[in-house]
Formats: structure tokens, sequence, C-alpha cells
């Protein structure tokens, strides 16, 4: 086994190893290693519904795709309950997966829960000629780097994180749509993050879309919260992934936010997406 770094922001390329079929000692590395590298791509891998699960079993307890999220098996779409289909492709006029074709605005997977993941593992089943690049930004680096001046404004502060709408802008299954911040409702998190195995601070922003700080006037807040996300998507920060069958990528949730591009809708892309508990939780 192989760990390369990609870039001086985040992320390590994974080569000369079958997840399906991997020792204690290279998985202890394997998790070191995500740790550390916030992000890691695993090239080459022929996975099945079933050994996807296992593999992602050895990270942790695994999320259930929420009901909103089911979708429809066949032509490429999961069948076992713990995977997640991302797709665009649809089966007599129904999905067969989340997310369709359109950009994904960046944010950490469900942070609108009390608890969200503590990461994701995204497999890569077919993908566009072109687009659908997934792009990661390490807060880690963000808040390290970050003015003290912005730092000293925000150091106390919280965040309520929108639960109506998904990383697309699509309005989620049985939620009302959002007209006043006031009406949001969503999981309030600290805006600075104690990772609880590594111990380093990093931001946890969630998303931008609906998003406010809790102890400022709504006004304050979003001029506030602008000013943070110009300063944590710069590029200095971030990786973009562009993917190739049978890559999976491992992302930490607690410490990474992550956007999709768009891509035609004409093209195919099929995902498998597995979600892991967050069981350290304070």
């Amino acid at each position: 086994m192989k760990i390369k770094p990609i870039n001086a922001a985040l992320g390590a390329e994974v080569t000369g190893i079958n997840l399906a079929d991997l020792s204690e000692q290279d998985f202890q590395a394997l998790y070191d290693a995500w740790l550390h590298y916030c992000v890691l791509v695993v090239r080459q891998q022929s996975l099945t519904e079933n050994s996807l699960v296992s593999f992602s079993k050895r990270m942790g307890k695994l999320e259930l795709p929420p009901a909103s999220e089911a979708r429809v098996s066949g032509d490429g779409g999961a069948s076992l309950p713990e995977i997640w289909t991302i797709s665009n492709v649809t089966v007599k006029g129904k999905a067969i997966g989340a997310l369709g074709n359109l950009e994904a605005d960046w944010h950490s997977d469900m942070s609108y829960r009390p608890a969200p993941p503590a990461a994701s593992v995204l497999y890569a089943r077919e993908i566009p000629k072109s687009g659908g690049n997934t792009s990661f930004a390490n807060m880690y680096a963000a808040y390290f780097n970050m003015p003290e001046s912005l730092k000293a404004e925000i150091s106390r502060l919280h965040v309520r994180h929108d639960s109506a709408y998904t990383s697309v802008g699509t309005l989620r299954a049985d939620s009302r749509a959002v007209e006043d911040l006031s009406e949001v409702e969503g999981a309030i998190h600290p805006t600075i993050l104690v990772h609880p195995e590594t111990g380093r601070e990093a931001l946890f922003l969630g998303r931008r879309l609906n998003a406010s700080f809790i102890e400022l006037p709504n006004d304050v807040s979003e001029r506030l919260l602008d000013r943070v996300w110009e300063h944590c998507s710069n590029s200095d920060f971030v990786y973009e992934h562009i993917w190739e069958v049978g890559d999976l990528v491992i992302w930490d949730n607690r410490c990474t936010l992550h956007r999709r591009d768009a891509f035609d809708n004409d093209a195919r892309r099929v995902m498998w997406r597995t979600q892991i508990k967050n069981t350290h939780v304070a």
C-alpha cells in the first residue's frame, strides 16, 4: 500500500490495496492516514454492494438513509439499505438515486442533525466524460489561517443549520419552504469544532443557505457569515477531485466541506455512498 499526499491543502491518494480484502494492519494505516489527510482517494477498486458495506463498517457504525432518500433499485441503483445511491439516472420515470445532475453547494453532510456523521464514503460506479467533479475544503487550515480579528468575532458563536433544503437547493420531502431566517429549523452547533479524535480545532459551518449565528441579529449574522465563507472557500484550502470509475473517496465530515460541479443530465453518473455515524459526540 502506498499513501501519497495530493496537494498542500488536504488529501492523499492510496494505491496498491484491495478494500474488499484488507488486513487489520493496512486498515489501521488507512484510518490513521484519513485522520491526518482528511480526504483519502483510493484508486482502482472493484466493489460489490456487500464489500462496500463491509469495508464501511470497519470505519464505524453506519447511518441508514432517511426515508426521504429512498429510491428505486436497478440500472445501477443499490439495493442494500446501508447504501445511498447518488445519481441522475431514472427508471420508468423514477430516480434511482438522489441529487440529480445539479451543482451542489459547499456543505458538510447532514449538519442539520444534532449528531452529523463522522465520515462519508463515496464509490464511483459510472461517471460522465466531463463535469461532476467533487471539491473538498480543509476546515482545519481555514481556521488556522483565519485572521485573529475574525477568529475573535466568531469564537463564541453558534450556527443554526437549515434542515429544509438539500445541497443542490431542492426542498426535502416533508419540509416547508423557508421564507425568513426566523423560520429555519435544524440543529445548532458551535462555529469552532474541536475534533473528537485529533483534538484539533476546525470551522464547522455546514452550508451557507439559511444559516445564521443565533446570538446575532439577522443582518449582522448575514454580513459576518459572508466574510467567514469568503475566507473558508479560498482555493488555498481546496482539492478538486476528478473522478475515475473505481475511485473510492473517504472524507472526514467534521473537518472538511465539499461541493460538486453540475454535469450534463444526458450523461450517466452513478455513485454509491455510505455514511459513518459520529460515535465520538460528547
